[in-house]
Formats: structure tokens, C-alpha cells, sequence
């Protein structure tokens, strides 16, 4: 319902379906007045209607149903015993607030139905005297509001004393529910009302007077084990789908071909649907936290402020299940040790009252939950010195070990660094617990902390666990697919290349992508086999894991597709390298490489020795320009420009047409963000030619901010390791250097890129990804 809070909306839907079940129920009491079951489940119902009601200050539903309950709780105690006129004024209860709730779905409120009479009928019922006949105007316009509004409970109590027909004007009367309530020498005037109800109610539409659906036939309960089958057999139709595919894709049937895209496009759809439904908001298990927060608060002495972002974030329900106990433990865990003592943090220069905030997102696929907590923080010294009190490493390996890795020591099992043990902080166990739990469901956490200001806990979560994409690759023969989830990018890599980029550092096998150098896995090593690629070609799958990556070699890449996750038996799982199987399109089993397994083995603690050379590596590779790859492009006048290759993110054509401008600067809509432009030209005193109706495009990212750099023509890609160089440069320029046999000026990125955004190297992003910098020209 629009406008409505979703408590409220909730409430209405509970509410109908109650009404409904009532109206079955009192009918089916007057057969069986003893029934104390029946009396007490309708008292339950209108017991949990009057307190939800006052709980959202609906006062006149409050009112009636706190006198209906009265009656209800005397006639289940044997002191009232029940008769036809005290069923019918329950009855007269149930169509009053049915009025009610109709109302409030209309307008959001009570608007002006009157619970009076109601009321009284119900008391004078419980006190066995008369009950009082509703006054009824002499000649009351069937056209005004009020009769609308009024008449309805005025007409029942009447209805429920006497059998003899109501004078002429109550005919006019809505009640869109009384005509099963009221007896038969009355029941055919009653049958117009609801044409007149209709008109001023929700269920028509006021713009275009077509009928609107009301809140309580907006959903419906489905159990979750019907929702799980329905998951399962999707899960078997995407299998059957993606085998129909493979095999009509080696056909020349045009029209098989065009009947499997359907099924395709059909059995997608599907598919997102039945995965819709069983999402929900991860505020179903974040409700319950303010009063944990609150109670351990207490508990501990300290003053603590829950705050929380991305309520509304959707997770599959099975593993929002999954997820409520580590992150109800990781919440404990931030009150009882992250957060300080209120004096400790005045002593600290921080306010006494602590912070803990949840946020949740999407982000590439997953759902990426936080815990962050501004307390006193983990410090690395202190981890590392437990870890070797306990024997969970020795003291060299710690010398060796990054803090951040050190860090991560506090998910084995049984470490702890609490002081003293609590009833809150448990003995010691839990961490390795959260860790494990979190994994089993294809997830990862990680912890990040600064000493004297805060932790993050952070976990990366999979949106569902049945249907994934994976890319399919080949090792040693056999099929093996990688959750794209944990999936950035491909590279490939010819024999001679493959020869000189492949190096070892520390002993470690290493490849320098883009600068950066990425630890190696070989597949085949890990499996124990021999590759039977031998024609030198190196495939790199670059993964991500626990923030941070690798590249897993392998023999061949086969295809992406989406796959049905299957658990694999316990002898599979022991080994812990695969996280289950699935059915390929083409009928072969596959395991499912477990990436963190993976990840660990790559990114084990690096050796002092490894760590230099790694640093030293990074370092040739800063200073030595003469081996950097350039990008050529031409200005206009005849001038050529290299530009460094690591620093272009991508080459894009953009209409002239679709450059706009935001004060005095130029910009282009791109992937959903706005971008600066820099005219090379321009920037550089070239002047070129400016007609052309496409414009080429070096387009360069890093954290999260954009430039377009508009050059004349793409030329070449070259290698700048034999370049006669010369340190003769201008505005804009770092020198020159003979590139192809011409003279090519060598651009000063930083300066380019600082002339479209000013604020490039500095300044954040805006929520709509548009820079800062913009906003103030």
C-alpha cells in the first residue's frame, strides 16, 4: 500500500486474516457454546489485535476490541454463558473493525467511524440488559459523509435485538460486510450498500477509477518448504535449460534455435522470480540487536549507540538464518571487547557514549555486511603475543608475519585476548566459530582494526546458494568451475610472454599485472597431477579472497554459465579444496573450487626475504621507464603524444553530440557516472581539427573517480625500452623521445588529468558518482 508504514501494512494483513477467521469461529461457537479451546483462540486474536493497536495508537480499534475482549475473557471463564445476542454483538465487533482497518488502509488513520454504539451494545450485552438501540436520523441524506461513515454501527446493534426491518433510510446504508451478519427479513436492502462503500473506499483508484487491490489480498503465506521444492526443481529446469542450450547451439535448426532462446530467456526469468521470493530484508534479524546492545550495554557498564545503515538490503532466507548467530556474536563480542569502559574513554579524549554500526550493501554480486565498532581496537602486539603464549605459532614465524595477518589470528580456534572471562565474552571460543559458519555458506569475513580508534568485521556474503554463475576451466583434463562471485579478471599469456612476465620472488611464482605483483597458484600442483597443456601458454585466473588477490593457473578456460550448486559427500569435503558439484551443460560433473581454501594456500605469511624482494620488485618497476609500454595517439598539427599504458583503464568512442558541460567545463555520461574531459589539444596548444562527430577516448580510473582524456587518433601501442630520449619538454610535457622513427612528446598524465579534475587526487566522489569538483564549477 503506498504510504503506508510497512508495520502498519503488516498489522492490516494479520488483522484481515484474523477478521476472516473469527467471523468462522463465532459462528461455529453458537453450535458449541462450551468450547473452551475455540473461546480462547478467539480471544487470543482479538487480545493480540487490541494490543498491536494501541501499541500504533489506533485508540477507537483499541477501545472496541479491549470491551470485546472483556466479553471474551468472562464468557471463557464460565461467568457469562453465551447467547444468541452476545454472539451477534462479537459478530457486530468483527464488522466494526473491519470498518476500522478499511479506513486506515484508505487514509492512514481512524477517519470518522464511531465505536460508541458498538461499545455500549457489548457492555449492556455482558450485563444482561437491553441493548440499546442506535438513534437514527428521521431523513438523512444517503449523499453525506457522515451517513457513510456512521450508519454502519448504528444499524448492527438494532439488527442484533429485533428481527423487525429498519426504517426506510437505513437502506441507503453502507456495510460492505454486514449482509452475512444480519437476518434474512433485512439481508436484501443491506445487498446495495457495498456499491456505495466501494466509491469512497481505497478500492477504487482515484486517478483512473480502476479497482485497486486491497492490503490484505496484496500477499499470501507460502511455506518455506514449498519454496524450497520450487528452488530445487528451478534448480534442475536451469540444468536441463543450459543442456538444451549446449546442444541446439551445434544446430542449424533456425527455428530450434529460436525456440531454446526462449526457453532460455523464459526459464532466466523464472528462475529470478522463484529467487525473489525467498528474499528478505536483513532487518528481520537486525531487530532483534538494539535490545542486545542495549542489555550487554547494562550489563557491562558502558553506554552504547546502535546505528545501522541498509536495513532494507535482501539475502536469500536460508542464509539470512545462517548469518543471524555470527552476527549476533560479532555484535556481543564489539560491546563486551571493542567498546571501552566510559571513564577509559574520556581518559582517551572520546565521548563516553560508544558507536556500533551496522551497515549492509550489495556489491558485485554479494551482500557485504559490517560491524564497526569506534571502541579501543586490536592491537597487532598483543594478538601476536597470545598467539605464542597459546602455541598457536612460534616467535619466528610471528617476526615474519604482516600485522595484518597477525590480525586474522583471532579466528583460530580457542584464541582470546580478554583479560578476564565473562558470561558475555564467553571462554575463549566463538571467533573460529563465526569464521567457520561464515565459510560454510560460501562466505568470507575479515577483520580490519586501528589501535585507539575502532574495529570493522566485515563479511562477504553470496546472494543465494542454489543457482551461481561460474566460469567452467580445465585442468589435467578434468572440469572444475570457480564461483564469479570471486572472479575479476582473465589474462592470458603467449609462450615467449609467458617465458619473461611468469617470475619468482622468494621462491614464490609471481606475475606483474598492471605494476602489481600477484602471488601464483598452480591448479595442477594443488591437485597433485601433471598439466597437459605443453605448448607454453599460461592461463591466470585473478581471484579475490579476504581482501586480497591471486591468480590460479590453469590448463584451459571453457565457458561461463550458471550452475547448480550440489553438496559433495563427506570424503570430498575433508579435502578442503571444493565447496560442492555441479551438472555441466554438457553432462559432466564438476567440482566447485573452494576459493578460500585456495586463497590461503597463495597467501600464506611471506617471509622477511620474500617481502623485500617483493618491495624491491615494485620499486624497478616505478623507476624503470625505459622497459614501460606506451600508448601513441596524434593531437592535430602533426603531434604525436605517448602516454604511459599502465595509466589507461580503457579506449572508448563518444559522440560529439553527447558531450555536455557543467559551467565552464566539459563532461560525458558514462557507465552511469559523469566525466570530466580534457582535450589534449587544447590542453596542450595543439588546436586540432574539432568537427570530427566521434571522439576517441582514453578514459583513466582509480579510486573510484574518472577522467576522459579526448585525443585526435589512437596510433599504436610501442615499446619504449629502446627510446633515444631527451629531457627538452613544455607546459604539460615530461620530454620527448623517438618513438616509430618520429619525435613523440611524452604527456605528463598527472597534469592532464589534474586540468579535467582538479580535485582528482583528492577530493571524494559524490553518492552520484559525479566529482566533487564539478559540483563547485
Amino acid at each position: 500500500m503506498d504510504g503506508l508504514d510497512d508495520i502498519v501494512e503488516e498489522f492490516l494483513v494479520e488483522s484481515h486474516e484474523n477478521l476472516d477467521q473469527l467471523d468462522t469461529d463465532l459462528v461455529a461457537l453458537e453450535q458449541e457454546p462450551d468450547s473452551r479451546e475455540r473461546l480462547s483462540s478467539i480471544f487470543r486474536t482479538i487480545h493480540t489485535i487490541k494490543g498491536t493497536s494501541g501499541f500504533l495508537a489506533f485508540h477507537r480499534l483499541e477501545e472496541v476490541t479491549h470491551v470485546g475482549e472483556n466479553m471474551l475473557s468472562r464468557l471463557r471463564d464460565g461467568a457469562l454463558a453465551l447467547t444468541p445476542t452476545r454472539t451477534s454483538v462479537l459478530l457486530q465487533m468483527v464488522d466494526t473493525v473491519r470498518s476500522l482497518l478499511a479506513s486506515i488502509e484508505a487514509t492512514g488513520g481512524e477517519g470518522s467511524v464511531d465505536v460508541s454504539a458498538v461499545v455500549a451494545a457489548i457492555s449492556a450485552a455482558m450485563e444482561d440488559a437491553p441493548v440499546p438501540a442506535a438513534p437514527v436520523p428521521a431523513e438523512q441524506p444517503a449523499a453525506e459523509e457522515p451517513a457513510l461513515e456512521e450508519a454502519p454501527v448504528a444499524a448492527a446493534p438494532e439488527a442484533a435485538q429485533s428481527l423487525v426491518p429498519a426504517p426506510a433510510p437505513a437502506v441507503e446504508v453502507p456495510s460492505p460486510v454486514s449482509e452475512t451478519r444480519v437476518p434474512a427479513s433485512r439481508r436484501e436492502p443491506v445487498l446495495e450498500a457495498p456499491e456505495h462503500a466501494e466509491a469512497d473506499t481505497p478500492a477504487a483508484d482515484a486517478a483512473g477509477g480502476q479497482a485497486r487491490r486491497a492490503v490484505a489480498d496484496s500477499t499470501i503465506r507460502v511455506d518455506v518448504d514449498l519454496l524450497d521444492e520450487l528452488m530445487l526443481l528451478v534448480g534442475e529446469l536451469v540444468l536441463t535449460r543450459n543442456q538444451i542450450v549446449q546442444y541446439v547451439g551445434r544446430s542449424n535448426d533456425t527455428d530450434l534455435v529460436r525456440a531454446s532462446q526462449r526457453l532460455n530467456l523464459i526459464a532466466s526469468e523464472l528462475q529470478e522470480g522463484v529467487m525473489k521470493t525467498r528474499m528478505q530484508p536483513i532487518d528481520h534479524i537486525w531487530s532483534k540487536l538494539p535490545r542486545v546492545v542495549r542489555d550487554l550495554g547494562l550489563q557491562c557498564g558502558k553506554s552504547v549507540r546502535l546505528e545501522m545503515e541498509g536495513r532494507d538490503t535482501e539475502l536469500d532466507k536460508t542464509l539470512l538464518e545462517a548469518v543471524k548467530d555470527p552476527l549476533t556474536h560479532l555484535v556481543r563480542n564489539s560491546v563486551d571487547h571493542g567498546i571501552e569502559a566510559p571513564e577509559d574513554r574520556r581518559a582517551a579524549g572520546k565521548p563516553t557514549e560508544g558507536v556500533l554500526t551496522l551497515r549492509a550493501k550489495h556489491e558485485s554480486g554479494q551482500v557485504v555486511v559490517e560491524v564497526a565498532d569506534d571502541g579501543a581496537g586490536i592491537d597487532p602486539a598483543k594478538v601476536g603475543a597470545k598467539a605464542v603464549e597459546r602455541g598457536l605459532i612460534t616467535a619466528d614465524a610471528l617476526a615474519r608475519t604482516s600485522p595484518a595477518d597477525v590480525l586474522q589470528m583471532i579466528f583460530l580456534p580457542g584464541f582470546s585476548t580478554a583479560a578476564a572471562v565473562t558470561n558475555v565474552s564467553g571462554r575463549g571460543v566463538g571467533m573460529d566459530v563465526v569464521k567457520t559458519n561464515i565459510e560454510s555458506i560460501g562466505g568470507t569475513i575479515e577483520v580490519e582494526s586501528v589501535p585507539g580508534e575502532g574495529t570493522v568485521c566485515r563479511l562477504r556474503i553470496p546472494l543465494t546458494l542454489a543457482i551461481v554463475p561460474a566460469l567452467t576451466v580445465e585442468c589435467a583434463g578434468d572440469r572444475y568451475a570457480i564461483p564469479q562471485i570471486s572472479l575479476q579478471e582473465l589474462v592470458s599469456l603467449d609462450a615467449e610472454k609467458a617465458a619473461t612476465a611468469v617470475e619468482e620472488v622468494g621462491g614464490a611464482p609471481v606475475y606483474r599485472l598492471r605494476g602489481e605483483l600477484l602471488p601464483l597458484v598452480r591448479l595442477t600442483d594443488v591437485l597433485g597431477l601433471t598439466s597437459d597443456r605443453h605448448d607454453g601458454h599460461v592461463v591466470i585466473a585473478v581471484l579475490r579472497s579476504e581482501g586480497r588477490r591471486f591468480g590460479l593457473v590453469v590448463d584451459r578456460v571453457i565457458n561461463t554459465e550458471e550452475i547448480v550448486v550440489k553438496a559433495v559427500g563427506g570424503q570430498l569435503k575433508a579435502i578442503g579444496l571444493y565447496s560442492g558439484a555441479t551438472v555441466l551443460g554438457d553432462g559432466t560433473v564438476a567440482l566447485i573450487l573452494d576459493v578460500q581454501a585456495l586463497a590461503r594456500r597463495a597467501l600464506r605469511a611471506e617471509t622477511n626475504e620474500r617481502q623485500e624482494s617483493r618491495l624491491a620488485a615494485l620499486s624497478a618497476a616505478a623507476t624503470d621507464t625505459e622497459r614501460q609500454r606506451m600508448l601513441l595517439a596524434a593531437i592535430g598539427g602533426g603531434r604525436r603524444v605517448a602516454i604511459p599504458l599502465d595509466t589507461v583503464t580503457r579506449l572508448e568512442q563518444v559522440r560529439t553530440e553527447s558531450v555536455e558541460r557543467v559551467g565552464n567545463r566539459e563532461v560525458v555520461q558514462y557507465r552511469g557516472a559523469i566525466l570530466p574531459i580534457v582535450r589534449l589539444d587544447r590542453h596542450l596548444g595543439a588546436y586540432g581539427e574539432s568537427d570530427h562527430e566521434v571522439l576517441e577516448v582514453i578514459v583513466y580510473s582509480d579510486h573510484g573517480r574518472s577522467v576522459a582524456i579526448v585525443v585526435e587518433e589512437i596510433l599504436d601501442i610501442v615499446d619504449g625500452e629502446a627510446a633515444v630520449r631527451s629531457d627538452i619538454d613544455d607546459m604539460g610535457l615530461l620530454g620527448s623521445a623517438v618513438l616509430g622513427d618520429k619525435v613523440t612528446e611524452l604527456l605528463d598524465v598527472r597534469a592532464a588529468i589534474l586540468a579535467a579534475d582538479p580535485a582528482f587526487y583528492s577530493a571524494p566522489v559524490t553518492p552520484a558518482g559525479v566529482p566533487a569538483s564539478l559540483l563547485e564549477a
